[in-house]
Formats: structure tokens, sequence, C-alpha cells
């Protein structure tokens, strides 16, 4: 196991900065005798969270307590994080977990509803939680309790290289507000004037129909259970992806590494529809800076979409230490400072779910790749339109079949025999 520690020195009197943030000696003595002025926190990612982390915690440090000290324990993957708290609640010793850790929003209720002893629920924790967009909190909000501080953001983008589209006679305007049918005539004479796909996503784990269903205010699931034969929006969007893939309009790589190395930086597509960490992927190309633009998703009405996929939220456990120093961090830093939220975005790419994060001149300035754009506070302003759809435990698992089916059916297979297969594999998982 790699360790970051993170040891800033900067200098400050810690008397007038504990008094600018409502705290005083006393509080830093007793932070001192119930745990001192360390923390430690599980992430995985040097060139995205790690960095985020790094910039809350000088952020923290400089402001309010010079003492602090924050130890990063880097892993391998996300993954490993789940691994530790199953290991540790297998052994009933949760010893050996660190204060906090940073979790991915799908799978945390799962981990709370099978792990409870594994979290130390935040109570009253000083953060106002209506700057946050309501959906990222739906994640961690379980059974009214909020457990989790949002990290990033998720929020969907519909990036679109406008020299292609403008060779084949369209701008992003028209793509912007647009219904899939409208997307699909779009796509069909990009690919047939330039050979570009208008869409893309690796066909292992096609995340396009629950960002699609979002965007429609629909889940894969209802009441607890697999919706999918029986869900007519879901049934449509299958049936329009199929379509796509079948124009040449949509480019479905076999593997993740095809999908960001071969179809994005490879100059296969168009567009690309994900969530906005894929940022830095399509920047890689620096031939193409200036040529890309950001926009809001297709729906079936042609209203203007919203959706959010994937993205993480820092959680303390039961082993924490000192929980009112964790508190006090969290809601400092992640809570609503938006000096970490600058220097997170500007040292690790990481856009903020924090709505006044947004204003900051750093998120208001334009990016040059994406042709002046000013494209982090956009994001996060479209954060905050995403609506709230049921979640669920398993939502990779049915992503995974929805995903075989999507293939099988390209492959001739009946749309709705490979449909009902993917349901009848999700509720056995399920054991439904």
């Amino acid at each position: 196991m790699k360790k970051r520690v993170l040891s800033i020195l900067l200098a400050g009197v810690m008397a007038f900065s504990l008094a600018a943030c409502g705290g005083g000696s006393d509080e830093g003595d007793q932070a001192e005798q119930e745990g001192g002025n360390k923390l430690t926190v599980f992430a995985w990612d040097p060139a995205f969270n790690i960095p985020a982390l790094e910039a809350a915690a000088a952020d923290y440090k400089e402001n309010v307590n010079p003492d602090f000290e924050l130890e990063i324990l880097e892993q391998a993957s996300s993954s490993d994080v789940e691994t530790a708290v199953t290991t540790a609640a297998s052994a009933g010793d949760f010893s050996n977990l660190p204060d906090m850790v940073l979790f991915q929003d799908h799978y945390i209720q799962r981990y709370v509803a099978d792990y409870p002893d594994a979290w130390t629920p935040l109570g009253d924790i000083d953060i106002n939680w209506d700057d946050f967009a309501a959906e990222k909190l739906d994640y961690s909000t379980i059974d009214g309790e909020h457990y989790g501080v949002p990290v990033d953001n998720g929020t969907v983008i519909c990036a679109y290289r406008t020299d292609i589209l403008q060779e084949a006679g369209y701008t992003i305007d028209d793509l912007t507000g647009c219904t899939w049918d409208e997307f699909m005539e779009i796509g069909k004479a990009v690919y047939d004037k330039t050979g570009k796909a208008l869409l893309c996503m690796n066909s292992d784990g096609n995340d396009l129909p629950y960002m699609m269903m979002q965007a429609e205010g629909v889940s894969q699931f209802k009441d607890g259970k697999p919706y999918i034969t029986e869900n007519e929006t879901l049934v449509t969007i299958v049936e329009k992806l199929v379509q796509m893939a079948k124009d040449g309009t949509l480019l479905m790589p076999n593997s993740w590494s095809d999908y960001t190395d071969k179809a994005i930086q490879g100059d296969q597509v168009a567009g690309v529809m994900n969530g906005n960490w894929i940022i830095p992927t399509i920047e890689k190309v620096e031939a193409n800076s200036g040529k890309w633009e950001i926009t809001t998703m297709p729906t079936l009405s042609g209203e203007e979409g919203y959706a959010s996929n994937g993205g993480a939220s820092l959680y303390i456990t039961s082993n924490c230490s000192n929980v009112d120093l964790a508190k006090d961090f969290l809601a400092y830093t992640f809570g609503g400072s938006t000096v970490t939220y600058d220097n997170a975005l500007k040292d690790g790419g990481v856009i903020s779910t924090y709505a006044p994060a947004g204003e900051t001149d750093v998120y208001n300035e334009g990016v040059e790749y994406f042709n002046n754009q000013p494209i982090y506070a956009d994001i996060v302003e479209m954060g905050t339109h995403v609506q709230i759809v049921e979640q669920s435990d398993y939502h990779y698992s049915a992503r995974n079949y929805v995903g075989t089916a999507i293939v099988n059916i390209i492959n001739g297979a009946d749309t709705m025999e490979a449909l009902q297969e993917a349901e009848d594999q999700l509720n056995f998982e399920m054991g439904n």
C-alpha cells in the first residue's frame, strides 16, 4: 500500500485561525486530547481525487488549524476501498479502517445497509446542504440521515467537435435542446459526410441507457425491483441506440481502453456523452484544442436533458479517532470553501457540485481547449437540474445486463426477448 503523507508547513496564528471559524484554544486543546490534529483517508486517483484532498488539507491547515495533517493512504482503485470495508465488517473489527474513506456514490447505500456499524452519520455537521445538487446528495442520504460530503461532480456533458459539425452543415446549437430523432438525423449526416460517429460508448460497460433515462426522469428500477421490459422509455431508448449503431452514428468499442484511446483520442468520433470526468481524456489530443464545445443532452421530447454518471463522496468511518475534527474538516473544505474547490479544479480537474463554487473567477474562466467556453461554471449549473431517479445497489449489474442485451439485439436478437433475458438475470442476482 502506498502512503502519501501530506505535510504542508504553512505559518499561521492558531488563536486567530480558530477564532475565524468560530473556534478557540479550548477547542484546539480538546482536539489534541481526543485524537490530535491528524486524520487519515483512503483515496485512489493520484491525478484526480488525491490532488483534491491535498487542496482541502492545505486550505484547512492555512485558514483553520496550522497543526493539521492529512495522511492520504493511496489505494490502487476504488474497489480496494470497498474490499477494505467488507473485510473489516466480516471480521467485526473496524480498527484497520482510516478516519475517512472516499467512496463511490453508486455503491454507498448498499454498504451502509450491509455494514451499518462501519459508518459515522454526519448528524449536526455545519453544512448548508441546499448548496449542493439534490441528485448528488440523494446517494449519500439514507433514511433521512446524511452520511457523506460530495467531492466531485458527475454531471453529464455532451461534447462535440464543432469543426466536424460545420463540415456537415450544423452547429452545436442544432444539438442543444434537440430530440433524439433530430440527433440521429444530424448524426447520420455527420457520418455520411465525415465518417465520424456522433456518439460513442464502450460495449462492455454501456452507460448510455442509464444517462438517457435519467434525463427523462426514469430509472431502471421501480419500487426496488428491475424495471426493464415494462419500461417503455427504456425500450424506446434501446431501440434508438440499436438503430444508431446500425447507422454508424454510434460507435461501440469493445473495451474501456478502446473507448478512450482509440475512439476519443484516435479521432474516430465527433461527439462524446459521459460524466464530465471524461474531459481530461478529450483534452489529451492537443491538436484538437479550440475545436470542442459542450452542451446539454438530447431528450425524447426535445427539452434540454441533464444526467449524472459516476462520482464519489467522503465518509467518516466508525474507526475515526477524532470525529469532531473530521466533521469540521469536511464542513469547512468540501462543505463550503471555494478555495478548496478552486484548487481542486486547478490541480486535479475535480469539478464541484457545490453551487457557489460555480460563481468564482476560476470556474468562470474560459477554457481554451473548449473554444474559451466557461465549461466549469456551465457544468455546475447543469448539475442543479439533474433529476433524482430511483437508485439501486445493483446499478452496475443492471447496466451490464442491459448493455449485453443491446449488443445481442444489434447482432440480430429480438428486442423484447433480449431485454427479458436481462431482466431475468438481474432478478436472479437480486434474489427476486
